[in-house]
């Protein structure tokens, strides 16, 4: 077999974040046209992403945001975006570099663009930031309690952004 001393999958990969780079652009101009909306997952501990340490606790591989109804101040640069959004009432700024992105999905029009990250450089456990003290915490409720609060409807979201995981939207 031939050696691809062009890499090809680089160009293609660093093309389709430029996609993701320009639709971001585009939002942060001038809003999210439509219905459209954005499910962005990213390697949490990716060098360059920065989270609080109460998310990176909370979510410690990797975390998708969805950007819709509820986020500020969505700055696009060449090699990241920066976002202010709420998590549980608590207002956050995240920066997540396209090198830590792993998908994009924009599920008004089924788009979608998946990335490979096992090259993204992870930052070693020691620089980063320490955890919250346990008081800080928050306590996952009882079994009993969750089994309970599942079977009830949920209110719909009071203007923060809710954190989910793709898997809740597949077929099973």
């Amino acid at each position: 077999m031939a050696t691809d001393h062009i890499r090809y999958d680089v160009l293609a990969r660093d093309a389709l974040r430029g996609v993701l780079r320009k639709v971001l652009s585009d939002a942060a101009a001038h809003g999210l046209p439509g219905e459209h909306h954005f499910f962005i997952t990213f390697v949490s501990k990716a060098e360059g992403a920065k989270l609080s340490p109460r998310l990176l606790a909370q979510y410690p591989d990797e975390m998708t945001i969805i950007l819709q109804h509820q986020f500020w101040d969505l700055t696009v640069l060449e090699d990241r975006f920066e976002v202010g959004l709420s998590f549980g009432g608590i207002p956050e700024r995240l920066v997540v570099p396209f090198s830590a992105i792993k998908s994009f999905l924009d599920p008004s029009v089924k788009f979608g663009l998946q990335f490979d990250t096992s090259d993204v450089a992870e930052v070693p456990p020691a620089a980063l930031p320490a955890a919250p003290a346990p008081s800080a915490v928050s306590v996952p409720a009882p079994a009993a309690e969750k089994a309970e609060a599942e079977d009830e409807p949920t209110a719909p979201n009071q203007g923060g952004a809710e954190v989910v995981r793709l898997d809740r939207f597949r077929k099973k």
